[in-house]
């Protein structure tokens, strides 16, 4: 985000469920506010987990919100701001390194700032009571406080400062440890400016804009040791000095005001911009600086900045910090933008503020700088807990850090982690954290806790847990006055709602390995995938083996299709696959096409290479998209940009692809039949290394396609996120084409209510039970059936069950019982079926619309005709 050509970040903390509290409010904006969880992460700090509604261009959306409250007036608890790596400026890094680096139990990301310069806040900083940054002369910069007296502050402060040489020449000093920016009116302050840096100030240069050269002076103990005119002092600032950095007319004041063994006075300030206001700065625990005010006497507060300069009006990833009316409660808070969660305007922000607390509050940096770290309850270390706008953990200038100032208490409680829902005879393992009196960890080594069930269908061996029996039960664990508890489900045949395979839909090709993983719902709502060594399984069509759940196909053998079946618990689920062909179009060990590089716009460089990779040769794309403007591409052309012609009608387009963690996107330009240029993606987010094989959705192309090249792009938005330079390596570019699953035979029945004598193709067949009506439902013979129309019936004496296969249908019936099974999921039948002469009867029309059948019914004659 840019702010007066500066590049912010910023970021929030947050942790897991300790306390869960839920509630709906909904506020008269027209918003609502869903508290989905809370969690104690140390005494005084609580995480607030919310859901935030609203509406968006006439629709509705959600935002993942997070709100840390801190307790201003408990005294185990702090609020401080960090900066990059070991609390210097100019070695950023991200959130959770700052976390861990201090010692905080949660953090945030904090001020904006230069992304092109050294990485160093806007604003001011106080961390500890000890100035870092002075405020930037920019007007409308907000900044957040607390005094020794634990008060929060939110207001603008202004900078003064003088430099008095030995012989009583002053000069203006125009800010402590900033880097290059420019004013209101867009004028280099860095210019003419007189600038100061401590130790806080991590590099030997400072306030490198590529134009205005330095001149340093060295003081200790006001003293000036060294004087380096045109150029800078060798080293960073010690403890007991600083450096003045001039230029311009503030070059001219060192040289010629300055001298080495001269006694020289610096003197500085930060005022409340509103002259009314009367706190002292010098008796702040600690500041941070940010941009606009946005909420003020709990309303939305007009914007004190341009909010245009960091996408105030596009949802995306906030950052901010408020307090209470009251005084005593300081809310830091973050919203994300990241798959379902939409991210949050300004004014939308504003809302969320107001609706979560809020009476006075301003933004921090956002975007892809949002990160929200904590300490989840129990544990020893800090984990990053929001999902972050582009999926990595940018590296900021400074935070906003949460502390734990509590002494060493007693064990207070304990935390149960394992699986909630496990299967019969499936062992998990009970691991436990602990915690203090304060909220703090406390290390379990020499904690050995009891456990045990509340319902005796399992056992434990240690922290081992078997269980024998269906059912629900409690897994406890206690030592001394600490216990945890916690709701475990087996899962047994009566408790499934549908288990299914979640695999998706693809075609089969020999030789490949496919994972089947399946996935189990309970009466209770819970998910989980079933352990593949859990489940029994069968395989028909192809010839292969399935292990661990995965499916290696020997031989297709002319099949058309494959099915596999699984078993648990006498529950039972089918997935019938087709056998496709996957075509490798593009092997430059094999064949290819003519390929050529290009790039757009002009000022990229790029190049396209082939190069060896373990005796096999692939494609390299080499980018450099440091110049030019707008969206730039770096491409691997197919004759000559014509295109290469792809035969048939291909499902998908794939290839493996070296990722190079650039976060950039890679893409094909694919031309359909229509001659229209469609732009197909691998990947929007190329946060990975090494080899990976990626995907391209084809299916909605008309064919016959063309392809005319695979590409890297930087888009314009969210530029300064990507990489600018980097290369990545294409090979095997190949199609997928998807099976088809047979037809089934085109047999006709004619049946007749109370009649044994029915026809399969018009041929004279007799029943050994004639079809009937019970309550209302007419009941068939589903052999006959079945068999007729091409499937196969199946019986189990033992559980009285009859399964039929038709297709990719499987479908499981028990006598007497309304309840029915198709392809995994349960279903409630009128009229359960039944024997009548030793014939299985069953309900007509619930089979008929489960597998297919089309089915025609005379009212006259008592007629049924199915095919």
């Amino acid at each position: 985000m840019k702010v007066q050509r500066q590049v912010g970040v910023a970021a929030l903390a947050c942790a897991m469920v300790w306390q869960l509290v839920s509630g709906v409010t909904v506020n008269a904006a027209g918003t609502k506010l869903t508290l989905s969880s809370q969690e104690t992460i140390t005494s005084g700090a609580i995480m607030k987990n919310y859901v935030w509604s609203t509406t968006r261009s006439n629709k509705e959306v959600s935002v993942n919100a997070n709100v840390i409250e801190v307790d201003l007036t408990n005294p185990n608890v702090k609020i401080d701001a960090m900066a990059g790596t070991n609390n210097q400026f100019t070695k950023n890094q991200s959130v959770l390194g700052m976390v861990k680096d201090t010692g905080a139990v949660a953090g945030v990301n904090g001020d904006f700032y230069n992304t092109q310069a050294e990485g160093v806040p806007e604003g001011a900083q106080i961390t500890n009571g000890q100035v870092m940054a002075t405020p930037a002369k920019i007007s409308g910069l907000y900044s957040f406080a607390i005094t020794k007296t634990n008060q929060p502050i939110i207001d603008i402060f202004d900078f003064q400062g003088t430099v008095t040489a030995k012989d009583g020449t002053k000069f203006e000093l125009g800010g402590v440890n900033k880097t290059f920016y420019w004013d209101d009116n867009d004028v280099p302050l860095i210019a003419d400016g007189l600038f100061l840096y401590t130790s806080a100030w991590a590099m030997t240069q400072r306030a490198v804009d590529g134009t205005h050269v330095p001149t340093e002076a060295l003081i200790q103990n006001d003293i000036v040791k060294e004087i380096q005119v045109d150029t800078n002092v060798k080293m960073v600032a010690p403890a007991d000095g600083y450096i003045l950095r001039g230029s311009g007319l503030a070059r001219e004041f060192i040289v010629k005001h300055l001298k080495v063994g001269d006694k020289i006075t610096t003197k500085y300030d930060m005022i409340p911009h509103d002259a009314s206001k009367t706190y002292d700065w010098k008796n702040f625990k600690m500041l941070i600086g940010g941009s606009t005010l946005l909420v003020d006497e709990a309303k939305p507060s007009y914007f004190t900045r341009n909010i245009n300069d960091f996408n105030g009006y596009s949802p995306v990833s906030r950052t901010a910090v408020g307090y209470s009316k009251d005084l005593k409660k300081a809310y830091i808070i973050t919203a994300d933008r990241n798959g379902p969660s939409a991210g949050m305007t300004l004014p939308e922000l504003q809302q969320f503020m107001i609706d979560a607390g809020v009476w006075r509050g301003m933004v921090l940096d956002g975007g892809g700088s949002t990160q929200m770290v904590s300490r989840p309850l129990g544990d020893v270390d800090p984990k990053l807990v929001n999902k972050t706008q582009n999926g990595n953990q940018r590296a900021v200038a400074n935070g906003l850090g949460v502390y734990s100032t509590a002494p060493k208490g007693e064990l207070l409680g304990l935390i149960l982690k394992g699986q909630s829902l496990l299967f019969v005879n499936e062992s998990s393992t009970y691991q436990f954290k602990a915690y203090d009196d304060y909220y703090n960890p406390i290390a379990v080594t020499g904690i050995v806790p009891q456990w045990s069930s509340t319902v005796a269908n399992g056992s434990f061996k240690e922290n081992v847990y078997t269980p024998t029996m269906p059912g629900k039960t409690q897994i406890v664990a206690k030592s001394g006055k600490g216990s945890a508890t916690m709701d475990v489900e087996i899962v047994g045949r009566d408790q499934i709602t549908s288990m299914a395979f979640s695999s998706g839909s693809f075609s089969l090709t020999e030789g490949g390995d496919f994972k089947l993983p399946i996935t189990v719902t309970t009466r209770s709502g819970a998910t989980r995938e079933l352990p593949a060594a859990s489940a029994t399984w069968e395989l028909s069509g192809v010839k292969g083996t399935i292990t661990n759940g995965v499916l290696h196909v020997d031989s297709t053998a002319g099949a058309q299709t494959a099915q596999v079946i699984a078993h648990y618990d006498g529950y039972s689920t089918m997935v019938t696959l087709p056998v496709g062909q996957e075509k490798v179009w593009y092997d430059l060990d094999k064949f290819a096409v003519m390929t050529t590089g290009d790039k757009y716009p002009a000022e990229v460089a790029s190049s396209v290479n082939i190069v060896p990779n373990n005796g096999n040769k692939n494609l390299e794309i080499a980018y450099d998209f440091s110049k030019g403007l707008g969206t730039k591409a770096a491409y691997a052309r197919f004759n000559n940009g014509n295109g290469a012609p792809i035969e048939g009608e291909p499902e998908f387009i794939t290839a493996k692809v070296l990722g190079d963690g650039s976060f950039n996107w890679v893409r094909a330009e694919v031309i359909d039949a229509d001659g229209k240029l469609n732009y197909v993606s691998f990947t929007e987010n190329m946060n990975w290394t090494g080899w990976r094989k990626v995907t391209a959705d084809v299916s909605d192309l008309k064919a016959p396609l063309l392809v005319k090249s695979i590409y890297v792009a930087n888009p314009a938005n969210g530029q300064d996120e990507r990489a600018a330079k980097g290369k990545i390596n294409i090979d095997d570019i190949s199609f997928i084409y998807k099976g088809q699953l047979p037809s089934l035979p085109k047999n006709a029945i004619k049946l007749t209510v109370n009649k044994k004598q029915a026809t399969l193709n018009s041929k004279p067949m007799t029943l050994e039970q004639a079809p009937t009506i019970v309550k209302d439902n007419t009941l068939v013979p589903i052999r006959f059936v079945t068999e007729a129309l091409g499937g196969t019936v199946k019986w189990d004496d033992k559980e009285r069950k009859v399964t039929v296969l038709r297709g990719d249908k499987l479908i499981d019936l028990w006598i007497d019982q309304t309840d029915l099974l198709v392809n995994g999921s349960r279903v409630t039948a009128e009229v359960a079926p039944a024997i009548m002469n030793n014939v299985t009867m069953v309900p007509l029309r619930l089979i008929s619309e489960r597998l297919g059948f089309k089915v025609g019914w005379d009212p006259q004659n008592y007629g049924i005709s199915i095919e």
